[in-house]
């Protein structure tokens, strides 16, 4: 049976309503049925190109005042689908996280996304889930003119929350939600992983055990006054309104401790959600205030629009994605913003010592590139190969990381950081904008000179070590390793005759992972407090001594993040290939050194027979797989880092600008150190790169 005929051509209001009620009275509709309301919100529904439009209820409004038959219809329509409808649990739950289990959370998400849950029929939220269904219906309801709304309500003599008789059904839902949430906040607040970040306030009372007794407080009085509410100045109110502001003050003084003790994802969740707690609360309080009479219909409208938009959200990914990394993000970034100072060039004294660390760094890579041409030769199965090359490569980076030398393409995920932090240490300089982007410009090229002279150090010194050492296996050996395979390590090389470009992008993404675990590992162990646990495990101060196990402790805070990450970035190289061979794609990595390396293995490898293209096409590539290196692994860096401090992308047009400017100014700065004593104090004046500075922008 058919409830609701389609209606011909473009519907109308006049259409959607004759329609509706003429087959209610014929009694082919039920009474509670939301049919009606569905085809008003898809008529008022503004289309995707229109979505950011504000909708006018003007047409409708009008409507319903020149037909006061229908106007009252669905007033008692509007009142007897709404009638006893809960709703407490939209106010605590949706648009909250149910889970500090990222992953859960994400996977409930991404199902109710496809298969949205379906609650009780004798719920709002049911209702609200028929008649809202898409995501972005949150956004054009918020939007509609306040005046409209308010011009509609009265129109439909709809009852306000606040009035005697069954509106008083939806203050006491609003009431109970008040109170699951202050229980579940309180109780949250107090757990021992939680409160290990504040611990300020280990020794002082709960202010949201206080916050809790207040409210009960401040409900008791509201049942007991006709009203049913309580004015602004009322100091109840203002004393609710201050242990709010403590609550908050709770969490944000924990969020602001992870640059001191670290911070878990688990925990930045339960920080996360006490947060969302207390925000929903800040809203729900406002509704039991009310300064004027229009106040009453007011809050009875902005409760109609929030709970909306709360349905709305409660699957939201994106934003729980983007709120549930962002602190972790500028964890992250802060350390690698710290190791990237380092890479960062100054002086001549510097720019020199960068390039003997490169060339320490190159010299290591020739020999591993040796290992690995010797490794192929191994017949053993894609797993073993993946194997061979990722121990290969790993133990190799983290020799080069050990020994103090610099694999060049690992600087640009550290000092994307370390610029986004010089440019946000800056912007406390209010008014002097210019000087900030100059003295940022200066930096950059700092940063551009120090890896090209990384870069001329690792193909300079990585390009001999392989030549030299393929000659030494042949001398004595009589065996040419790289013989069966020196056009594919010449053409691979090719920016036109392969996907070295890809590759080479590719591990560009590696070199950026390799950055984010490195800050995720020092982040981990310092909010696990291991280099502490080390310092003070009673075994090994009764076995190495105190003095040995605290430089034990030390080294480890040192050098253990740095371990763990060229290690993975190692497995991540060495796999890469077999992967590829074993899903049928065409995937591996193309590293600027180790391609100097292996165009010497291919040199020797053909007798020098490489013909002059091939050779222009090799060289040529080398400097193009840096360039794609470099490029992305600093671009996702540099996302990162804006992404992780709030900052805004259009920074980027008064950077780049600044950066052009200086550039054709003192070109050679970007190759060489040029700047004189006075300018580098201008810079450290302005970006203030210091380490005392960590927590003094922290965004939570």
């Amino acid at each position: 049976m058919k409830f609701f005929s389609k209606p011909k051509g473009k519907p109308t209001f006049e259409t959607t309503f004759r329609n509706f009620f003429d087959n209610a009275s014929s009694g082919f509709i039920p009474n509670v049925s939301y049919e009606l309301l569905v085809r008003l919100v898809s008529i008022l529904r503004p289309s995707r190109k229109d979505v950011n439009k504000t909708v006018d209820l003007q047409d409708l409004i009008s409507f319903l005042e020149q037909h006061p038959s229908l106007c009252e219809q669905f007033s008692l329509y509007l009142k007897l689908v709404l009638k006893d409808l809960r709703f407490n649990s939209v106010l605590s739950d949706a648009a909250i996280l149910q889970d500090v289990d990222f992953i859960f959370e994400l996977k409930k998400r991404i199902v109710a996304k496809f298969l949205p849950f379906q609650p009780e029929k004798d719920s709002l939220e049911f209702v609200l889930n028929q008649i809202f269904y898409l995501p972005t219906d949150g956004d054009w309801i918020s939007a509609i003119p306040i005046i409209q709304l308010d011009h509609l309500f009265n129109l439909l003599e709809l009852e306000t929350i606040y009035d005697s008789g069954p509106a008083n059904f939806a203050l006491s839902e609003v009431m109970m939600s008040m109170h699951v949430i202050t229980q579940r906040v309180s109780g949250r607040a107090m757990e021992r992983e939680v409160i290990k970040m504040v611990p300020e306030y280990e020794q002082l009372q709960s202010p949201f055990s206080a916050f809790e007794k207040e409210l009960f407080l401040i409900e008791d009085r509201i049942k007991e006054l006709k009203e049913h509410f309580i004015t602004p100045d009322d100091l109840s109110y203002q004393q609710l309104l201050v242990l709010h502001k403590q609550c908050l003050d709770f969490v944000n003084k924990a969020f602001h401790n992870s640059s001191k003790f670290g911070i878990s994802l688990r925990v930045n969740q339960n920080l996360l959600k006490i947060k969302q707690q207390l925000e929903r609360l800040e809203f729900l309080i406002s509704l039991i205030v009310v300064s004027d009479v229009n106040g009453t219909t007011t809050n009875t409208i902005r409760l109609g629009i929030q709970l909306i938009q709360f349905n709305c959200y409660k699957s939201n990914i994106r934003k729980f994605i983007a709120e549930s990394t962002q602190l972790l993000s500028y964890e992250i970034t802060q350390h690698t913003a710290k190791t990237g100072e380092h890479y960062i060039t100054e002086t001549r004294k510097e720019y020199f010592k960068m390039l003997r660390t490169a060339i320490g760094g190159g010299f290591i890579v020739g020999i591993l590139c040796l290992i690995k041409i010797a490794l192929s030769k191994v017949e053993t199965s894609l797993f073993g190969h993946a194997f061979l090359y990722s121990m290969n490569y790993a133990f190799g980076f983290i020799l080069i990381y050990v020994l103090g030398f610099t694999l060049a393409t690992k600087q640009p995920a550290m000092t994307a950081s370390a610029l986004i932090k010089a440019l946000e240490d800056g912007a406390s300089k209010k008014g002097k904008e210019i000087e900030k982007y100059a003295a940022f410009s200066i930096l950059f090229a700092r940063v551009f000179r120090s890896q090209f002279i990384a870069f001329v150090g690792n193909v300079l010194m990585a390009f001999p070590v392989s030549l030299f050492g393929i000659w030494i296996i042949d001398y004595y050996f009589n065996y040419n390793i790289a013989g069966s395979k020196w056009e594919n390590l010449v053409q691979d090389l090719s920016p036109i005759h392969s996907l070295a470009m890809l590759h080479a992008a590719i591990a560009g993404v590696f070199l950026f992972l390799s950055g984010i675990i490195s800050g995720s590992v020092a982040n981990r162990d310092k909010h696990n407090q291991v280099y502490y646990r080390i310092a003070e495990n009673p075994f090994l101060k009764r076995n190495l001594g105190i003095q040995k196990t605290l430089a034990l402790s030390k080294l480890y805070e040192k050098r253990w993040a740095g371990i763990i990450s060229n290690f993975w970035f190692g497995i991540f190289m060495g796999s890469t290939a077999s992967f590829g061979l074993f899903v049928g794609l065409n995937l591996d990595i193309r590293h600027i050194t180790f391609a100097s390396g292996n165009l010497a293995l291919a040199l020797y490898g053909s007798n020098y027979q490489v013909s002059q293209t091939m050779l222009f096409w090799g060289i040529f590539g080398i400097g193009i797989i840096g360039l794609i290196n470099f490029l992305v692994s600093f671009s996702l860096s540099l996302g990162l880092a804006f992404r992780s401090r709030g900052m805004s992308w259009f920074e980027l047009r008064h950077i780049a600008t600044s950066i052009w400017r200086h550039f054709k100014t003192k070109p050679l700065s970007f190759l060489f150190p040029t700047e004189s004593k006075n300018k580098t104090a201008v810079i450290e004046n302005y970006l203030q790169i210091d380490n005392a500075k960590d927590d003094s922008h922290k965004k939570v």
